[in-house]
């Protein structure tokens, strides 16, 4: 069975969510595109949007419906080819009413049957997902199963479940429709055609598919929570040492992580955007499989315990963890003292604070400004010499940071979780935006 005729017959699980809702769209629309395509007028395509919550699977299908007009606007020329003789708005009304029309809401894992692909994107819950998995294995014996999941290792999923090689990891990033990267997990244990029919359905998508091994956290996690491990550290390390408040050390690892590394967000507005919940998931599941390492961190879980947990609100919106957010944006750290919030404008801490870390290079720009830069390369290369030079706090703290990202880096390559530092660096550049790999020759 191809491509094309597993496409047929689809089901998300979770698809109320937010993983789901994105995941549900994408295949929604490449679905409604093949079922145009085709000649066949036999051809029957339903999409089954999984969810407990009818609340959610009412708001996904408004969704869907709003989604697939914007869709059908941007690329009216290729709709135009799909539906020949219909004027723009006709066009778009019949889009969306072909969409519409493939969508098969259910609440019950037992209305799933005879699926060719079924898609899941529920809660990062070793125990939930084989309790799902096993449901669905009986009514859909000719299924492949692709996981959403972000750490949990493919081949303990399928063993526990009894798959014999038909699940795979397709780890998209969040948000599933604007996110391009997609990591892809190949367990030892597989069907040989379902790699290669996972790379085509990511290029359907109009998805950079990277390969993983399956080692539990894969290459984006197995990264970001060591490296919010030494954000931690470091944050600690400047309370005992330095004498800086909590609220200080946060605000200085966060400032250097994102100003002095020219990231997008600092490390703890990136474990906010995450959440804190999640962030401690993600360490306890990895924890028990790297017995040489500490993955594990008192202060995410004092913080989530006081009820410190980020994330975000339904409309997607920065919920308060770490760091307190107005209009999207920090304006704010949180006083494990107080047990509230320091806001940017009270008081002189902030200012005394980027004065101890010093100014940036005289060369620094900003991420966004180098983000399409067209000398980009030879412009980080540029910063980040003069960067390790200086002898400021800041500098060492950012110096220190980029060798451990490397370190990092390196181990994941060195571990047999990714195959080569391309990959390593595709996963951070492309799931989080970083403007340069952690394995670079900076330091």
């Amino acid at each position: 069975m191809n491509l094309q005729e597993r496409l047929q017959n689809v089901a998300v699980i979770g698809a109320g969510g937010k993983m789901g809702s994105g995941i549900s769209l994408l295949l929604a629309q490449e679905m409604t595109l093949q079922k145009l395509q085709s000649k066949n007028a036999n051809s029957n395509y339903q999409l089954t949007l999984m969810d407990v919550n009818p609340a959610a699977l009412e708001g996904l299908q408004g969704y869907l419906k709003k989604q697939a007009g914007r869709f059908a606007q941007k690329n009216d020329e290729l709709i135009k080819t799909l539906l020949p003789g219909a004027d723009e708005a006709k066009r778009g009304e019949k889009f969306v009413a072909s969409l519409m029309s493939i969508l098969h809401p259910v609440t019950a894992l037992t209305e799933i049957k005879n699926c060719r692909m079924i898609f899941e994107a529920i809660l990062e819950k070793l125990e939930l997902k084989i309790s799902v998995f096993k449901q669905l294995k009986a009514a859909n014996p000719q299924a492949y199963f692709f996981s959403n999941t972000s750490s949990i290792p493919i081949h303990e999923l399928d063993k526990a479940v009894g798959l014999d090689g038909r699940m795979i990891g397709f780890h998209f990033y969040n948000p599933p429709a604007v996110q391009r990267l997609v990591e892809l997990i190949i367990p030892e244990k597989v069907r040989p055609e379902l790699p290669e029919l996972s790379r085509a359905l990511g290029k359907r998508l109009g998805k950079i598919i990277i390969p993983s091994n399956d080692v539990a956290g894969f290459i984006g996690n197995g990264h970001f929570t060591r490296d919010g491990l030494h954000g931690l550290s470091e944050a600690q390390r400047l309370g005992e040492a330095e004498g800086l408040s909590f609220a200080q050390a946060i605000y200085a690892v966060n400032r250097v992580s994102q100003d002095f590394l020219l990231r997008p967000m600092g490390i703890f507005q990136l474990i906010d955007y995450v959440g804190l919940e999640i962030f401690q998931s993600i360490l306890n599941i990895m924890n028990p499989h790297f017995p040489d390492e500490t993955l594990h961190s008192e202060l995410i879980d004092a913080l989530v315990a006081k009820g410190v947990k980020g994330g975000q609100f339904s409309d997607g919106s920065q919920k308060d963890g770490f760091l307190k957010y107005e209009n999207g944006k920090p304006a704010g750290v949180f006083d494990l003292t107080s047990e509230k919030y320091l806001t940017f404008d009270e008081g002189d801490w902030k200012a005394k604070t980027d004065e101890r870390l010093g100014p940036l290079p005289d060369d620094h720009l900003p991420w966004k400004a180098l983000l399409k830069d067209s000398e980009r390369a030879a412009k980080l290369q540029q910063y980040f010499a003069a960067l390790v030079q200086i002898d400021t706090p800041g500098a060492q703290l950012a110096t220190a940071y980029l060798k451990r990202s490397k370190a990092i880096g390196e181990q994941l390559i060195s571990g047999g979780v990714a195959n080569s530092a391309d990959d390593v660096n595709g996963v951070l550049m492309n799931g989080f935006f970083h403007l340069y790999g952690p394995v670079n020759d900076f330091v």
